[in-house]
């Protein structure tokens, strides 16, 4: 059974940078796509990034585009979201999912993994 485990979360100022991790045990990501989500307080959970089980092709929502950037490291089993020049409403508890079934070309998912969240704060 794949687990999914993200690290990397943390605070920071506006227009920093920080880096979260997903670590996957139980099963190799290679056949799975990777997503991350974040859900802020009072909002609803927005899909912010997918990486296809190739790697080959990347999706991002809009409110990101150009800030933050997905990659995997299959052989570490590992996905990660590069996060730059974060602003205060980048502030959630982010967190990863994962699908074989899911190409990325659509941001929702359905995912059948899921973590348990890592909270990036950016100061206002």
């Amino acid at each position: 059974q794949l687990q999914l485990v993200e690290s990397g979360g943390g605070l920071v100022q506006p227009g920093g940078s920080l880096r979260l991790s997903c670590a996957a045990s139980g099963s190799s990501l290679d056949d799975f796509s990777v997503a991350w989500f974040r859900v802020a307080p009072g909002k609803e959970r927005e899909p912010i990034s997918c990486i296809r089980f190739s790697g080959g092709f990347t999706n991002y929502a809009d409110s990101v585009k150009g800030r933050f950037t997905i990659s995997r490291d299959n052989p570490k089993n590992t996905v990660y979201l590069q996060m730059n020049r974060l602003k205060p409403e980048d502030t959630a508890l982010y967190y990863c999912l994962a699908d074989r079934h899911v190409d990325c070309t659509h941001l929702s998912g359905p995912y059948d993994h899921w973590g348990t969240g890592t909270q990036v704060t950016v100061l206002a």
